[in-house]
């Protein structure tokens, strides 16, 4: 196998910059470096030279075993200073050295699922991890990177296992004196997994909405205030203001965290009868928009509400609160009732999450749908008595296939190159 290296840090001047190398000629290329080498997990300071023997730059070391690193392949690490320069003669001299090539995109990652050091929900919640711009974020994928995910699905296969054995040796030994009603110990097996399968996909929705974002969108007639309050939210002239009606056409969004909780804010156009082509267009992209989102902030005037269904949850203000002279309701201009509509927002927001589950992606949801639809029919069949009982067997067998992909065990290679190709070339 090669050996690959690259710049596990981002790119770019930095105080620090880390230079990775894995595989089985890491620790050659280190001692060609850097000369003596320190023990494992032990970090010296060492004078990197090139080989002519002039010095690269001076640098921290760090050497990780075969089975005891990220990779499960025998790592060097190379804190360098953080000079571009010096990042770029570091990778040139590795780049020379015989059996060293630059590694792919998510590549270090890629050999840690193959050596066994992850399994595919936490390569999964890794590149979630990288990504996470919010608190909500960082501690559902580091929850999964744990391993939580590939643990429960480990438990509910040895289930699955034993109930299945325990079928096949009835019927194996169908001849011999071995209990045959074992029916109901392998069903207690099933309908506790099959419970657990339910609690996660009712929680899928939930912890989707973590890793992707919610949707809030403020709507209302023209004028009504929802570009101002948008650029209020954000802090920032995020969304043009006029006095014009139907300023706003098309749908702006701006993404903030609210209450630890990614959320896109959406200034949508004014809600009205109009002749103007182009605004129609903008209109019915407004109501398409607001009608999806998680949750609709509808703002109200002296004009009244405007044409639109409210939903359960929605909020309904009463904007421009500073010119009504309302103690109740919002106003952009003032900051009047921001605060309390922020507070609100997390918390209709939060209560969609409260039963967020483990698995945040369409394949988890596609996998535990196929392994209940099984492990139903092997119920089923299971009722039928012993003359069903291998036709049981083969539908637990396939619920277990079914978490098996989950998890990476099998038939995964057209799954990781997308999943890879998210990764950076340090990762």
């Amino acid at each position: 196998m090669d050996t690959i290296f690259a710049l596990a840090s981002a790119p770019g001047k930095a105080g620090v910059a880390v230079i990775r190398v894995s595989g089985p000629s890491a620790w050659r290329a280190a001692e060609q470096l850097a000369g003596a080498l320190p023990k494992p997990r032990e970090a010296v300071l060492r004078r990197l030279k090139d080989r002519a023997g002039q010095v690269l730059d001076e640098a921290l070391i760090l050497l990780f075993s075969k089975g005891a690193s990220f990779t499960g392949e025998a790592v060097a690490e190379f804190h360098v200073h953080g000079s571009v320069a010096i990042q770029r003669a570091v990778l040139r001299e590795l780049e020379e050295m015989d059996g060293l090539r630059m590694a792919e995109a998510g590549e270090f990652t890629r050999r840690a699922l193959e050596n066994d050091r992850l399994d595919l929900t936490q390569v999964e919640a890794l590149a979630d991890l990288i990504e996470s711009e919010t608190e909500s974020q960082r501690v559902q994928a580091l929850r999964v990177f744990a391993g939580a995910l590939g643990e429960r699905v480990e438990d509910w296969r040895r289930d699955l296992v034993h109930a299945a054995s325990l079928l096949e040796v009835t019927i194996d030994f169908a001849d011999e004196e071995v209990p045959v009603d074992v029916s109901g110990e392998v069903r207690e097996f099933l309908e506790r997994v099959i419970a657990g399968l339910d609690r996660e996909i009712r929680g899928m929705d939930g912890a989707e909405r973590i890793r992707t974002g919610f949707e809030v969108a403020i709507v209302g007639a023209p004028n009504v205030g929802k570009s101002s309050l948008l650029n209020a939210l954000a802090g920032r002239d995020a969304a043009i203001t006029s006095e014009i009606a139907g300023t706003t056409r098309d749908v702006i969004e701006v993404r903030m965290e609210i209450a630890g909780l990614p959320v896109t804010l959406l200034d949508t156009a004014g809600l009205r009868e109009t002749q103007d082509p182009v605004e129609k267009i903008g209109i019915a992209r407004a109501r398409d928009r607001a009608m999806t989102s998680d949750l609709r902030v509808i703002l109200s005037d002296e004009r009244g509400m405007p044409d639109f269904d409210v939903l359960e949850g929605d909020i309904v203000l009463r904007s421009k609160a500073d010119l009504a002279g309302e103690a109740e309701g919002i106003s952009a201009k003032t900051g009047q009732g921001l605060d309390a509509l922020i507070s609100q927002i997390g918390e209709r927001l939060s209560e969609k999450v409260q039963a967020a589950g483990l698995a945040t992606r369409e394949r988890h949801r596609v996998a535990f749908l196929e392994g209940r639809i099984a492990l139903e029919d092997a119920m089923t069949l299971l009722a039928r008595g012993p003359d069903s009982y291998d036709l049981a067997a083969e539908e637990i067998r396939a619920a277990i296939r079914a978490l098996e992909l989950l998890i990476g065990r099998i038939d995964v290679e057209n799954l990781l190159d997308e999943i890879f190709s998210s990764f950076c070339i340090g990762k």
